[in-house]
């Protein structure tokens, strides 16, 4: 099945709005085999629409688009959509009474404009849409399918896994697709691929692996088709496993889960709370452990360190050290997480700081200088990572190697001296 995206809105196409749907839909159409011949960008003009619609009906078999259903009268994608297959706009009372319902319930009217947002293509097969008022749409012709979905991220995901992926498997039956996510932290894209080189020479060629690099983090996808499922999965497994046992303790998950939820079920399996003590980082360590549901099992709290000052009257970091070693050193970072331990009582804390950037930076300390350390007050490990300039990915990157520190400390797979960690 061959798919392309259209994104509807002047929004996109000046920038004040990043179209994060496409790449969205593009990731959750891999998972079904689709592949995409492109993605479109127009503004809200019928003409545009007309034109993009045109162009994506001849390269693709489904096209799914994105925008511009909304009450208000810059959304014209439905008289586009009328106005391409020739039909008239028709008033749908179900929908209308079900907006009135929903603004009943948040205590406000409906207007006009919302009686309009209910006039639909007379041929369009109306996809419920439990998280907003605008219903999706589908549209057959000629053996392709058009689907149209509101522009708002979280009603477009709904209304994909809820109606638009079942209806186009149904309708675009192809071979059996399966994946398999692998997960890992604090090693590189590049060698990661140097340890699976002779793997991946030898898969089969109907077996892919993708890597997916991230901050910190990269994603290893391995992908199969072929008429017999089961034994694909069989194969999936297999080369799984493989990849497990080369890459060891480097893996820390798979599918869809999260470095911080891992690292959190561990500190739940064994009982301790963990407190982080955060310079350069500046709470956002804290922010990632606390937007995992349950955290307040195993995370006892933060301490964000920005100043010489706190660190020494909140965490007890020495003034000696501050002055010989300096904020950004294996010295400080130690005492900041003996610190945290104390004065939240934890029994596990990390540490965080360093040089985010754009300024601040020495030839003996440039800018992306890194110190963390993790330990329970008996043990402690400390690291260095180098990251780049970019201030808000260094805060990104630092935060994300924090939780792998804390993950490996707590399965015992540090050694005496943690070694540099190089972006």
């Amino acid at each position: 099945m061959k798919v392309h995206l259209i994104t509807v809105g002047d929004e996109i196409l000046i920038g004040q709005v990043t179209d994060t749907n496409s790449g969205w839909m593009a990731r959750r159409l891999n998972l079904i085999g689709a592949r995409l011949t492109g993605i479109t960008s127009v503004g809200d003009d019928e003409a545009h629409i007309l034109y993009a619609l045109q162009q994506a009906l001849g390269q693709a078999d489904a096209v799914l688009m994105t925008g511009g259903l909304g009450p208000t009268k810059d959304d014209i994608t439905k008289k586009a959509l009328a106005r391409f297959f020739g039909v008239e706009l028709a008033f749908h009372q179900p929908t209308y009474e079900r907006i009135i319902r929903f603004f009943e319930q948040l205590g406000r009217p409906t207007t006009e404009a919302h009686r309009q947002q209910c006039y639909m293509p007379a041929n369009a097969i109306l996809l419920p849409n439990r998280m907003g008022t605008a219903p999706g749409m589908w549209f057959e012709q000629q053996g392709k399918a058009i689907i149209s979905m509101p522009g708002v991220p979280y009603e477009m995901e709904a209304l994909m896994e809820e109606e638009v992926i079942p209806r186009l498997q149904k309708y675009f039956p192809g071979l059996p697709i399966a994946h398999r996510t692998i997960l890992t932290a604090g090693e590189g894209e590049s060698a990661i691929a140097a340890r699976l080189e002779k793997l991946e020479e030898s898969l089969p060629g109907h077996i892919k692996l993708a890597y997916l690099p991230n901050l910190g983090q990269v994603r290893l996808r391995l992908t199969g088709s072929g008429p017999d499922e089961a034994a694909l999965r069989l194969e999936l497994d297999h080369y799984s496993r493989l990849i497990h046992k080369l890459l060891g303790n480097i893996i820390f998950g798979s599918e869809q889960e999260q470095l911080e939820a891992v690292a959190g079920r561990l500190l739940r399996e064994q009982g301790k709370m963990l407190a982080t003590a955060e310079s350069c980082t500046g709470g956002y360590l804290a922010h990632l452990i606390t937007s995992v549901a349950g955290s307040s099992d195993y995370f006892r709290g933060s301490i964000v360190a920005y100043s010489n000052e706190v660190k020494m009257k909140q965490l007890g970091v020495s003034p000696q050290t501050l002055e010989i070693h300096g904020a950004v050193s294996e010295a400080a970072v130690r005492e900041m997480a003996a610190g945290a331990i104390r004065a939240l009582g934890a029994d596990v804390a990390v540490s965080i700081s360093g040089i985010a950037g754009p300024g601040g930076g020495t030839p003996e300390k440039p800018v992306g200088t890194i110190w963390m350390a993790v330990g329970d007050g008996s043990t402690t490990f400390a690291r260095r990572i180098q990251a780049g300039k970019n201030r808000l990915k260094n805060i990104e990157y630092a935060s994300v190697h924090a939780l792998n520190f804390v993950r490996q400390f707590l399965l015992g797979q540090l050694q005496e001296k943690a070694g540099e960690q190089p972006a």
